[in-house]
């Protein structure tokens, strides 16, 4: 057919043929004579006219489309054309075609989406104190939902496109209550909420204040109940809480005006979405720019201008965010976790430049004028922004430290330039950070730092000691490469003679004679020669001041060693107990300790004083102070292990403490060999023995430390002197029993101690008559005990702990594991679980019996067996 080439000849007739001839007309080339014509029609003046014919609901889906685009073409293009009379017409002409399509089958979006100025008032011209039926109001609310998109979607000129968007967001006090209105009804369908929600967030991409739509937000959250509206729900809640920019100005503005109250409270609001919300704010993929921009308003915070904590304490609050920003992109699938990595590095970069003018020292004198409370305080913010570097480290990798030397070497080697020494404190501060926690074995610029280090001009204190504490980092990577020791070492040794630089340089010092001991020999005359001039040059005045030092404190203790515990004087025990502790592990003990018995009268044995949390703390810390001794002294403490014996017996019965428990494994240990100590030892081993097996009868459960000490305590003594089970004040069938009951504790600690106690015990019980007769008569319950942890009672993770004893049983008493096990497998058919079958009981008791050198086939036999009995088929037995 011929398409109709005049103005005349555009009729409702000729469009819906020339429509007809476009969709179904095979010929290309009459297609688009049909395409050319129609768009001719389209801004015709006939079409205000022809395009609600084309509306009619008798007409072909296509058609009734091409009538919407023409009527938005119309209104978008050529509104102007029309009077204003004929402009109100319109508007109540298209509304009502509005309400018909959503009364009736579903249309598509080119009627409801009509923009600018032609319906701005559009719902205002319907009642919104009465909304019509549900029908009507899902017609209102997509024509405000697609309003704001239409916008968005607009090419007006500036300064038209800024006096609608003002146009538009004034309607919104309007708009609001109408959906939280519709939102809250209890007649309003599924379907109506959803459309509410759907038309908030397009409402939310205007920049709308939102502060006034509090209660309107809230109410997103309580749809999140109905599973019908979750998605679209959290869909709005992400959009609203993903429009950072509206405070960024007034964020900037504040920091620039010094107002740090604002500023701390815009920052606290930020940093609280992002940490909440970041994990669901990732995955909204379509929305990354708006997070991004939340993510450099947080950072903006992280470098707010001013000098942590004397004028500004805002930027701490950031910190932690970037944890967990970056743990949220690392856990995301491979493919978006490459796209955030490439998006935030960049983003990263810029907060290690942030972190390191934060970790700058403020001058000299400034510093020298804080108070010590805030000289603490930014020590511990340096802390953490060096927490956060080794964290960021993570994501970065090498490039980080390629990029610090790089900046580190431009300042040291470039002499035009007058570096300030804060920048390069900073760099190696970051490097430190890193070092102190990450392997750098490998990284190709840790060798060129070195080559620096002895090239900075050390001009003050504060670089002086990141310097020491850089090397001290290094100490790992000295210890692989030896032959740069000479570059370093020369400079820790001139600074352990410098007393301002006594901690970092001793702390140095010792890092490296810890990793590097078997390098030092050509530096070990030195490093003697300086440290021994350093202790020497004011050792008679310390020996001369120590009696005057100590003997108050002496007196202070027996003062309060004879008055009644509380915890006003608590504190003061520990604080001269732990001088003491420390005096104690520089105890010469090469001398003679004849002497000592005499010089050390026996003190009374105290009576037995109700329970007091302030006795047990000091308790602790007794022990501790006597544990370094015997540690330090070794064998030279002996003449002292009587009197601590006896003291050790008498505070554990009054209060059964782990600390006490250690104490006398480490007596055990170092003195139980000896006969001259075996009385002693053996008395007080009987004595917390009886005490613990009396906590076992009262039930252990609410002391799983003692419990753990305990059982370490026996496997030593199993290990050192086995003896001592032949006493007959040891009730060696109760402790059996203490121990399966160990066994059965959740705590992996516990677990471990109790299986080192039976694996110790099993080596030895034919060797000890008393021991062998209880473990012939109760080892059977031992190995239903392990069999019913291996079958499920117990966590996986415990399982190798049991695997140990059975392979100590495999490797000690075969027949009688062989026999046990048979008989404790065919008691019950669903023991240890019912999922194991008689075949594989069976395969079991064959695959463990047959290993009784190889531990770790054992584990792997017990571990299958495991799995097996919790309904995870073991590989061992799948063909069963």
């Amino acid at each position: 057919m011929e398409t109709p080439g005049s103005a005349g000849d555009i009729t409702v007739e000729n469009v819906e043929t020339a429509l007809q001839q476009l969709y179904y007309d095979p010929d290309m080339e009459q297609k688009n004579v049909a395409q050319r014509w129609l768009t001719g029609a389209q801004a015709s003046p006939q079409a205000w006219h022809f395009c609600w014919a084309l509306l009619s609901p008798d007409k072909l889906p296509e058609i009734q489309f091409f009538g919407a685009s023409t009527l938005h073409t119309k209104i978008s293009r050529h509104w102007a054309d029309l009077q204003a009379d004929q402009q109100q017409s319109l508007r109540t002409q298209l509304l009502s075609h509005v309400l018909r399509f959503s009364s009736g089958p579903k249309m598509e979006e080119p009627v409801a989406t009509i923009e600018g100025p032609t319906v701005a008032d559009a719902p205002i011209a319907l009642d919104v104190r009465d909304p019509p039926p549900h029908a009507r109001r899902l017609a209102l609310l997509e024509l405000l939902t697609v309003l704001p998109e239409e916008f968005q979607s607009s090419r007006l000129a500036q300064a038209r496109r800024a006096q609608l968007r003002q146009a538009l967001a004034g309607e919104w006090a309007a708009v609001c209550p109408l959906l939280r209105r519709l939102l809250q009804s209890q007649d309003s369908p599924g379907p109506v909420k959803e459309k509410v929600l759907r038309c908030l967030s397009s409402w939310t991409a205007l920049g709308v204040e939102l502060g006034e739509s509090r209660g309107l937000v809230q109410d997103c959250f309580a749809a999140l109940a109905h599973a019908e509206l979750f998605d679209t729900a959290v869909e709005t809640i992400v959009n609203v809480l993903s429009q950072p920019d509206c405070q960024r100005e007034r964020l900037e503005a504040a920091a620039q005006a010094g107002d740090m109250e604002t500023s701390h409270g815009i920052c606290r609001i930020a940093v609280a979405l992002g940490e909440t919300h970041s994990r669901v704010l990732l995955e909204q993929v379509d929305q990354w720019q708006e997070y991004l921009a939340l993510v450099n308003m947080i950072l903006f915070c992280t470098g707010i201008p001013g000098q942590y904590p004397v004028s500004e304490t805002t930027s701490s609050l950031t910190l932690t965010f970037w944890y967990t920003l970056q743990d949220d992109i690392l856990s995301l699938e491979e493919e978006r976790q490459a796209v955030y990595l490439q998006v935030y590095r960049e983003v990263y970069f810029q907060l290690v430049e942030v972190l390191l003018q934060k970790s700058h020292y403020a001058s000299e004198e400034q510093y020298a004028s804080w108070a010590s409370d805030d000289k603490e305080q930014f020590r511990i913010y340096r802390v953490d922004i060096s927490d956060t570097l080794m964290y960021v480290y993570e994501m970065l990798g090498a490039e980080l430290l390629s990029n610090l030397y790089d900046r580190l070497a431009r300042l040291v080697l470039s002499p035009e330039q007058a570096a300030v020494w804060q920048d390069i404190e900073a760099l190696l501060f970051g490097f430190q950070s890193i070092a102190e926690t990450i392997d750098v074995n490998y990284s190709d610029v840790i060798p060129g730092l070195i080559g620096l280090i002895p090239m900075i001009n050390i001009s003050n204190v504060m670089l002086a000691d990141t310097v020491m504490y850089t090397i001290g980092s290094l100490a790992e990577w000295l210890a692989d490469h030896p032959v740069m020791l000479a570059n370093l070492l020369p400079m820790v040794l001139q600074g352990l003679a410098k007393p301002e630089l006594s901690v970092s340089s001793v702390s140095t010092l010792k890092r490296i004679c810890r990793e590097c001991q078997h390098d030092l020999a050509p530096f070990a005359h030195d490093i003697i020669r300086v440290s021994q001039d350093v202790l020497m040059k004011d050792i008679h005045k310390v020996l001369g001041s120590l009696q005057a030092f100590l003997s108050p404190h002496v007196q202070r203790l027996d003062t309060l060693a004879q008055s009644e515990p509380s915890p006003a004087n608590k504190l003061s025990i520990i604080y001269i107990l732990g001088l003491l502790s420390s005096l104690f592990t520089t105890l010469d003990i090469n001398r003679h300790a004849e002497s000592l018995e005499e010089a050390v009268p026996a003190r009374p044995t105290p009576p037995h004083v109700p329970h007091n949390p302030v006795v047990v703390v000091l308790q602790q810390a007794v022990c501790a102070v006597f544990e370094k001794s015997v540690r330090t002294l070794l064998h030279g403490f002996g003449p002292m292990v009587a009197q601590l014996s006896a003291m050790l017996g008498q505070i554990y019965c009054a209060y059964p403490q782990s600390s006490t428990l250690d104490l006398t494994r480490q007596m055990v240990h170092i003195f139980a060999g000896e006969r001259e100590f075996f009385g002693p030892i053996q008395g007080l081993v009987e004595v917390v023995t009886s005490a613990t097996l009396a906590i076992f009868q009262q039930g252990p459960r609410d002391h799983p430390d003692i419990v753990d000490s305990f059982m370490q305590l026996h496997a030593q003594i199993f290990k050192r002197k086995p003896d001592l089970y032949l006493s007959e004040h040891l009730d060696v069938s109760s402790l059996f029993y203490c121990g399966v009951m160990s066994l059965k504790f959740p705590e992996a600690a516990t677990v471990r101690s109790a299986s080192l106690f039976f694996t110790e015990l099993l080596a030895r019980f034919k060797d000890l008559p008393p021991v062998g007769d209880v473990f012939l008569r109760e080892g059977k319950l031992l190995v239903k005990t392990l069999l019913q942890a291996v079958g499920g009672e117990a966590s996986r993770s415990l399982g190798d702990h049991f695997s140990e004893v059975l392979f100590g049983m495999n490797r000690y008493c075969l027949s009688l594991l062989a026999q046990w096990l048979k008989e404790t497998l065919q008691e019950d058919p669903s023991f240890p679980s019912a999922l194991a079958t008689v075949e594989h009981k069976d395969a079991f008791c064959q695959r463990l019996l047959r290993e009784q050198t190889n531990k770790r086939q054992v584990k792997e036999v017990v571990k299958e067996f495991s799995l097996l009995c919790r309904g995870q088929q073991g590989g061992g037995y799948s063909s069963q």
